[in-house]
C-alpha cells in the first residue's frame, strides 16, 4: 500500500477540503507514492514521536497538529518544528496531519468527547456554510434515468440523511452543430431540437471530482452543458463542535467532577455555577471560545472546551457554564479514534497509537 491510499481513507473521515483556511493539513513531509511500511499515529509530532517511528518502522506518521504550521524559511535545527522535520526526512519518514478537517467531521473530534460523555441526539454545534453545490444539466429524455443513476453512485443528491435527491424538469433543447463538430443527435448545419430533461443535484463539494467524471463518462453530447453553484445552505453533518444531551440530568459539581475524571485533567476551570442540573451539553474541543454565543443559542447548560481567557469566562452571562478543560485533555481521544478507523480499514501492516504524551503543560 501507498501513502495516498492510506490518505484517501483518512480523506473518506475528514475530507481536507473541509479543513479550516487557517490551517495546515494533508501530508506535509514525504512523497505520496512511497510504499508504506507501517503507521504511527499521534496527537503532536515532536521528536520523540519521530524516534518512536524510526523504533517501530513506521515510515508515516499521522499526526492530529500539524508541525509546521507557519512558513518556514530556513532548516538549521534551531527550533524543535526544524529539528522534527530534518529528521522525518533524514529517516524517510512521511508526515500527515488532519487537524480541523477532523475537527469539522461528523464522526470527528467533538463526536469522540460526545461519546466519552456518553451524549445522545448529537448534533453539530455551528454548521459549515458554502461547501453544499449543485449541478444542473441538460440531457436527451432517453438517458436521463442513466445518468441520474451514475451521478448518484458518485455522490450527488444528497440533503442531510437523505439521497438519491434530485429534480428534473423536461423541455426541448436546440442547437446548430458546426463544421468543426461531430454531433451525436443532429446533423451538421441544421438546427436540431431535442426532448431534454434539465437535472438538478445538490453534493457534498469533496465529491465534485467523481460527480464531474461520471457526468463526463454517461453523457452522450460531444459538448455537454452544464452549470455549478455554491449554495448558502449550511451542512448540518460538517461543522464545529458539538451539541447532545446526557440520558439523565446530573448535578453541576459531579458533573464537572465527572469531567475531571474522564479526561484526566489537573484541574476544571469553569465559570459561576447556576444551580440547577446539566442535561444539554455542547462541546468544541481545542481552543474554542469563538463558540461560547454558538453553545448559549443552542441552549447548552455547560459549554466544555479549553483555552478560555481570563475575560471571556464573564460571557456565561449566567446563562451556561463554561467549563476549560485543557487543550490537550480536550482532544487527547482523537488519536484512539484515528487507529481504531484506520484498523478497520487497513490489515496488512501495524498501525501503532503512539504511546507519547505530548502535552507541553504540567500541573501540580
Amino acid at each position: 500500500m501507498q501513502i495516498k491510499e492510506v490518505i484517501q481513507h483518512l480523506e473518506t473521515l475528514a475530507p481536507i477540503t473541509y479543513a479550516e483556511d487557517f490551517d495546515n493539513v494533508g501530508l506535509l513531509v514525504g512523497n505520496q507514492n512511497t510504499k508504506v511500511t507501517g503507521i504511527l499515529v499521534t496527537l503532536d509530532t515532536l521528536e520523540g514521536v519521530v524516534d518512536e517511528a524510526i523504533k517501530n518502522d513506521c515510515n508515516l506518521i499521522v499526526s492530529f497538529h500539524p508541525i509546521v504550521f507557519k512558513g518556514i524559511k530556513k532548516f538549521n535545527g534551531n527550533t524543535y518544528v526544524e529539528r522534527v522535520v530534518m529528521k522525518a526526512i533524514k529517516h524517510d519518514i512521511a508526515i500527515f496531519a488532519i487537524h480541523t478537517a477532523l475537527d469539522n467531521a461528523f464522526n470527528g473530534v467533538n463526536d469522540m468527547i460526545c461519546e466519552q460523555l456518553g451524549l445522545v441526539n448529537r448534533k453539530i454545534l455551528i454548521p459549515q456554510s458554502g461547501n453544499i453545490k449543485k449541478l444542473v444539466t441538460f440531457v436527451p429524455k432517453t438517458e436521463a434515468e442513466n445518468l441520474r443513476a451514475k451521478l448518484f453512485e458518485a455522490g450527488a443528491g444528497i440533503i442531510g440523511n437523505y439521497d438519491n435527491c434530485s429534480f428534473s424538469v423536461e423541455g426541448t433543447g436546440t442547437f446548430k452543430a458546426s463544421e468543426n463538430t461531430n454531433p451525436s443527435i443532429g446533423e451538421i448545419g441544421k438546427i436540431h431540437h431535442e426532448k431534454e430533461i434539465q437535472i438538478q443535484v445538490t453534493y457534498p463539494k469533496h465529491n465534485e471530482g467523481k460527480i464531474l467524471k461520471a457526468l463526463f463518462e454517461n453523457h452522450s453530447y460531444e459538448e455537454i452543458a452544464y452549470e455549478i453553484t455554491t449554495l448558502e445552505n449550511k451542512n448540518q453533518h460538517i461543522g464545529m463542535g458539538m451539541v447532545g444531551e446526557l440520558p439523565q440530568a446530573v448535578e453541576e459539581l459531579k458533573f464537572l467532577t465527572h469531567i475531571k475524571e474522564v479526561f484526566k485533567t489537573g484541574c476544571v476551570r469553569h465559570s459561576s455555577l447556576l444551580g440547577k442540573p446539566i442535561k444539554k451539553v455542547a462541546v468544541l474541543g481545542g481552543s474554542g471560545s469563538f463558540a461560547i454565543k454558538n453553545a448559549q443559542q443552542a441552549g447548552a447548560d455547560i459549554f466544555i472546551t479549553a483555552d478560555l481567557k481570563y475575560h471571556q469566562f464573564y460571557e456565561a452571562e449566567g446563562k451556561l457554564i463554561l467549563a476549560d478543560i485543557g487543550h490537550y485533555e480536550s482532544e487527547q481521544y482523537t488519536k484512539n479514534l484515528i487507529v481504531s478507523y484506520l484498523r478497520k480499514k487497513i490489515s496488512n501492516f501495524a498501525i501503532i497509537l503512539s504511546d507519547k504524551n505530548t502535552n507541553p503543560i504540567q500541573y501540580i
